[in-house]
């Protein structure tokens, strides 16, 4: 993917503030982070999003996020931590490459990662159950 910017930082065509990285993965600090030690999980092979990943992939990206996230926290001293991971644009994606966000969160910071509440009624409730639970 010639022009995607995490293959670029994976490569170390572009320099990153990493923290860690393996044979396939990378966690750097976000170059426009949301708050204090904001970090991202990359993988280095390059998939879209986390429709396109095998699932041993997905299994090793989550062990590496609990691994960050607990460093985060003894560390950074926050008081809460968001995962984020989005996928297609209606999602917040922008970079079409696989990451997590580590948002370490503080007492009365200012990141907004917060939505209005719906109420989830019995025939939403019927319709959702009976279109995913058969497939899932």
């Amino acid at each position: 993917m010639g022009n995607c910017i995490f293959c670029k930082i994976a490569k170390g065509e572009i320099p990153s503030a990493s923290l860690y990285e393996d044979e396939e993965f990378q966690v750097i600090l976000d170059a426009a982070p949301a708050s204090r030690g904001h970090t991202l999980l990359l993988t280095k092979q390059h998939f879209a999003n986390l429709y396109d990943m095998p699932d041993d992939l997905i299994q090793k990206a989550m062990l590496l996020v609990k691994k960050v996230a607990v460093a985060m926290k003894a560390e950074l001293k926050c008081d809460g931590l968001n995962i984020v991971q989005n996928n297609e644009p209606a999602a917040g994606q922008t970079v079409f490459h696989f990451h997590v966000h580590l948002i370490p969160r503080y007492e009365n910071d200012d990141v907004g990662l917060t939505w209005k509440p719906g109420e989830l009624t019995e025939e939403t409730s019927n319709e959702m159950v009976a279109k995913l639970q058969s497939i899932l």
